[in-house]
């Protein structure tokens, strides 16, 4: 039966039950996805545990949407029937969507990265704030909001920073023809190990890259953990011209001589 022959009395009754029914399934669903959570905290990573809560979430509380529904004497076959019209007239102006719906199956079936990971999508850095189904969520280093479709990190090179507990921080230097590459190396080996965060195994190397127009151009690599990476890269050049100026260690720089002739 439904609302349409009911008194007044009974339809407010049934909304009454059906409101109540919603209500009660959001309260569920959330106890149940937060239990979810606090069991699999430390058995799960991030990323797979979000995942499972958003999912047993969605599925409790459609279950007390579709008995809400009952409740109301709507049919659900009618309800099909009319999505499936829905899908049919729709489908050509969704296909980029669902693209996006099977690239992002593919992205949490992969694995390549999760929540809270630092990763790179051609220009874009940042750290990953939600995979979600259509489309992946950054926080670049200057606090931008960046939504990427999951169509596109199918496609493209993605760099994981995070990945792995240390990084390689390279730092390309450029000394003079007349210095002594034993004392050049010398001196910045003895900087890396002067550093704080700088780390013994893998050890620091130096190496020459190139014979320049104007410079030897070296490779000056230290390993540090990903977490002390941005301090290093912020204070290593500093560090670096100050422990060259000591040692009396040119830098050389580019310079142009303008040969005036008279007429």
């Amino acid at each position: 039966m439904t609302l349409s022959h009911l008194d007044l009395n009974d339809r407010l009754l049934l909304i009454t039950r059906a409101s109540l029914l919603l209500l009660l399934g959001w309260v569920c669903a959330h106890l149940l996805a937060t239990a979810f959570a606090r069991f699999t905290r430390s058995r799960l990573s991030m990323h797979h545990m979000t995942m499972g809560r958003r999912a047993i979430f969605y599925l409790v509380f459609l279950l007390f949407f579709t008995s809400s529904l009952h409740e109301l004497g709507i049919r659900l076959s009618t309800l099909m029937g009319a999505a499936g019209i829905l899908t049919v007239a729709v489908g050509f102006a969704s296909q980029t969507s669902a693209s996006n719906l099977i690239s992002g199956l593919f992205l949490l079936g992969e694995g390549s990265f999760a929540l809270g990971d630092w990763i790179q999508v051609g220009s874009t850095l940042g750290e990953v704030l939600s995979i979600d189904l259509l489309s992946v969520k950054l926080r670049t280093a200057n606090n931008l909001f960046v939504r990427l479709p999951n169509e596109i990190l199918i496609k493209s090179e993605v760099t994981n920073i995070s990945r792995f507990p240390i990084r390689r921080l390279d730092l390309k230097i450029g000394v003079a023809y007349k210095e002594n590459l034993g004392h050049v190396r010398q001196v910045l080996l003895q900087l890396a190990e002067s550093l704080p965060h700088s780390l013994d195994e893998p050890a620091a190397s130096m190496q020459v890259e190139e014979f320049a127009a104007s410079s030897i151009n070296l490779r000056f690599s230290i390993w540090v953990q990903r977490e002390h990476y941005m301090d290093m890269l912020g204070e290593i050049h500093e560090m670096v011209k100050n422990s060259l100026d000591a040692a009396g260690i040119e830098i050389p720089f580019n310079q142009m001589v303008l040969h005036i002739e008279k007429p």
